[in-house]
């Protein structure tokens, strides 16, 4: 029983850790896909005002 205790307690979770990374890189691009795809237009009429103002 203690052997069976120890080979779950000794586990490498390194496979985990890239699954969580993974996520958060997914969910971090969905952010900025949403906000560029909301704030698009307006950040490109800026841009052509301050072009012409130049």
């Amino acid at each position: 029983m203690l052997k069976t205790l120890v080979k779950f307690q000794n586990r490498d979770e390194r496979g985990a850790t890239a699954v969580e990374y993974g996520l958060m890189v997914a969910l971090i691009a969905i952010v900025i896909i949403g906000a560029v795809t909301l704030l698009g237009n307006n950040i490109s009429s800026l841009f052509n005002t301050a072009a012409t103002t130049l």
